[in-house]
């Protein structure tokens, strides 16, 4: 969970409202934040943040558990964004299937000689944050919400499932392809070729790696029991381009998980100003013993 929104918990139980306008700010960051990633337009995702906090409001004073906290207000910020977002012309149709993700012998091959093409090295500037934002919304939107939930925002995968309403086992699932379909995405800088080329290659794909391949978020989350976990470090020592593969998917995840949006301009100082006011006018209803003087 981002420590934002454990601060935020703590300063809404007061009634300063100094404490109260940092909440606020951060819990704006939040969700706008979220819903950039999600939908990829900035009024949209400024639209989401003004209507998600405005009604939020008379709830706020009575959540005081950070866990619940987040999962409510990612769960309504999530149907907001859902109900506005405009469909992204990068986003594919089909359903991610782990046999068109998995890498083709000579891209292993390619990775294990040529690493300076991972996205290891591709600078943190604001050209490659449009890349990865691009990289995001290319995932179809069910798979995508997973990676930015998990990766993104830091939920657990307990706290995912009961935001999306699905099976742990399933978030587990769609997280390991969204992840498996970015790490594509910045390896191949979106070129188009290069995704034509890599679906019509199945017959080339590493066959004797599709097990390994198909665990390896479990793997790198430390989720692998003891005997999948050897077996994939047996694989590993005795395969550099798996190794190198591993190693390229998991620059990949933390670049994910570094990603950071911006939410400041003068449209959110306004409402943040707004938000204080009405905050501290539903504070008037509730007892003071429900909060932290």
């Amino acid at each position: 969970m981002r420590p934002e929104l454990v601060q935020a918990t703590e300063l809404l139980r007061s009634r300063d409202p100094q404490s109260i306008e940092q909440a606020l700010l951060l819990l704006q960051d939040t969700v706008f934040s979220f819903s950039m990633k999600v939908c990829g337009h900035r009024e949209d995702a400024e639209d989401t943040m003004q209507d998600v906090l405005l009604k939020s409001l008379p709830y706020l004073a009575k959540l005081e558990n950070p866990k619940a906290l987040a999962v409510w207000l990612y769960k309504v910020t999530r149907n907001r964004c859902w109900m506005s977002r405009r469909r992204s012309k990068f986003a594919p149709k089909q359903m991610l299937a782990l046999d068109d993700l998995i890498p083709t012998s000579s891209e292993l091959e390619s990775l294990a000689t040529h690493p300076d093409k991972s996205p290891e090295h591709n600078a943190i500037s604001q050209q490659e944050s449009e890349k990865l934002q691009q990289a995001i919304l290319r995932i179809p939107a069910n798979y995508r919400l997973i990676l930015v939930l998990h990766d993104m925002e830091d939920l657990d995968t307990s706290e995912v499932a009961k935001v999306t309403g699905l099976r742990e086992g399933t978030v587990r699932v769609r997280l390991h392809r969204a992840r498996l379909f970015v790490r594509r995405e910045l390896t191949l800088d979106g070129n188009s070729e290069g995704h034509k080329s890599t679906s019509t290659k199945k017959s080339a794909r590493p066959t004797k790696c599709r097990e390994m391949f198909a665990s390896l978020s479990e793997y790198i989350d430390g989720r692998s029991d003891n005997l999948s976990c050897e077996h994939i470090q047996k694989h590993l020592q005795t395969c550099p381009p798996c190794m190198a593969f591993i190693s390229d998917l998991e620059k990949a995840i933390d670049r994910c998980r570094t990603y950071k949006v911006p939410c400041k301009s003068e449209t959110t100082d306004k409402i943040r100003a707004l938000l204080v006011k009405e905050y501290l006018r539903i504070l008037e209803s509730v007892p003071n013993r429900n909060h932290v003087n």
